[in-house]
């Protein structure tokens, strides 16, 4: 069993907090890893030395900033194999997926070490002769990331790769439902030669750390990915400071199926996207509209493809299509959820229950039938392999139905028409449309959400503005 230390100011250290917090295996049940429980002591001791190196670092020039970058993309490739096998242990995501998310983070490293020499200020045309306008762009200071457990180790990359490009300072705080992995790159960072203080790493209850780091004065910045109740919690604990949000929250992805798709396509991509590590995925779909003209024969080839999805043991090989969820809560949670679908009308069409296995939190994978707009399965975040199916009409209704939610972070449309697709894309009211393809974004593009799915974004250009701000000088000559 592993046991990992805070990461403080350029070193592995003992938290001065009692206690730990057990990592456990949700395939096999067992503990598997310790982290430190950390608490207010060690929210203050990281955010103080990050404080106290910002300016230093900022002060480097960006490429210089950039070479840490590509070291911490070569420390995560030297030990790819580990990580994905301790993220795989600590998630029960299949092994593939995990190798995925560990190579992935490597390549964000490197994706953002590249923008060193290339974002910039701007020169804006003055009124008045004599005098030039500068816009310049400058880290915004101290960082807290606050990261969930379904991709612990790509979000951690996702918040410290532009923060620290951008020549801000971070502090990090992994979900204490999967840390390890997260500890683990915190082990590899310490041995990169990193200025201390410029990143921090540190565990612990999000009642007590969460709320030291979200409060505290020294915070310039918060950017979380978690679920909408955490985003209000991080904005009602940043509002005395006024310090700055960047919020990725839940989501509720609908899949619209037009009479004209290709619908084995359709199929394969909804279900990829729904089975995606076991359905604990916010930006895949949550939600199926289909043409009343097809959903007979759509609904038959999709309740055929989940009754051929494969669970199992996420480290076997060859692996199966998914495993189990991550934690007791997180399956009691699906198992309550459905239960309430069925007393409300919703016809299971397949699965819908917990398998009779001797371990692991699984669910079945899941398709639900004769399903109506206001059900709380079609307008609440099941996060779990469910997947309510429902019929529209025409084109408008299809849109209607798909807006009509809290959440807006992705979507999906399946048509062969060029002009439906377009028209999809100016009216619906999401951050992300994914066009006859399964719910997956690009580290170039921009993950953002609308309404209650958050604020700002994440990823290329736009993900690295996040952490810059401006400031504007007027010079008369």
């Amino acid at each position: 069993m592993r046991e990992f230390r805070q990461f403080i100011n350029g070193a592995l250290t003992v938290s001065p907090s009692q206690g730990v917090i057990e990592v456990e295996n949700p395939f096999t049940r067992k503990i598997i890893a310790t982290v430190p429980k950390g608490g207010t002591e060690d929210a203050q001791a990281a955010l103080a030395a990050a404080e106290a190196s910002q300016t230093a670092w900022a002060a480097r020039p960006s490429a210089e900033r950039a070479g840490y970058l590509k070291k911490a993309a070569a420390g995560i490739r030297s030990k790819r194999v580990e990580l994905a096998r301790l993220l795989a242990g600590e998630q029960a995501k299949i092994l593939p997926l995990a190798q995925v998310e560990v190579d992935f983070t490597a390549d964000y490293f490197d994706y953002y070490a590249g923008w060193a020499r290339i974002f910039e200020g701007e020169i804006i045309q003055s009124d008045r002769p004599d005098e030039s306008i500068f816009l310049f762009r400058k880290p915004i200071g101290v960082v807290v990331g606050i990261c969930p457990w379904n991709f612990p180790l790509f979000v951690t990359a996702r918040k410290v790769a532009p923060a620290l490009l951008s020549g801000n300072s971070i502090v990090i705080k992994p979900s204490s439902t999967a840390p390890a992995t997260v500890m683990a790159f915190a082990e590899i960072a310490a041995g990169i030669d990193l200025p201390p203080g410029v990143l921090n790493i540190i565990t612990g209850p999000g009642d007590t750390l969460g709320e030291a780091l979200v409060r505290s004065e020294i915070t310039d910045m918060v950017s979380l990915t978690g679920s909408v109740e955490a985003g209000q919690r991080v904005i009602a604990g940043t509002a005395r400071n006024v310090a700055k949000v960047s919020l990725e929250l839940g989501g509720k992805a609908p899949a619209i199926v037009c009479a004209d798709a290709d619908l084995d396509l359709a199929v394969k991509s909804i279900v990829a996207s729904r089975v995606i590590f076991s359905g604990q995925v916010c930006n895949c779909c949550e939600r199926v509209y289909v043409d009343g003209k097809i959903a007979d024969r759509f609904t038959e080839m999709l309740v055929k493809a989940v009754k051929a999805v494969r669970y199992g043991d996420p480290m076997a090989d060859p692996a199966p299509d998914m495993a189990c969820q991550v934690s007791a809560d997180q399956q009691k949670k699906i198992v309550d959820m459905l239960a309430r679908a069925k007393q409300e009308g919703a016809e299971v069409l397949c699965g819908g229950g917990v398998p009779e296995t001797s371990t692991g939190y699984f669910f079945e994978p899941t398709v639900l039938g004769n399903c109506t707009q206001k059900m709380e399965v079609v307008q609440k975040e099941v996060f779990g392999p469910v997947l309510p199916v429902l019929s529209f009409s025409d084109f408008d209704e299809a849109i209607a139905l798909a807006n009509d939610c809290e959440y807006g972070l992705t979507s999906s449309i399946y048509t062969t028409n060029v002009s439906t697709a377009m028209w999809a894309l100016r009216r619906l009211k999401f951050g992300e449309t994914y066009v006859n393809r399964e719910n997956f974004e690009a580290m170039q593009g921009f993950h953002a959400g609308w309404r209650k799915s958050g604020i700002g974004g994440a990823d290329g250009k736009h993900g690295l503005m996040e952490y810059l701000q401006t400031h504007v000088a007027y010079v008369q000559y």
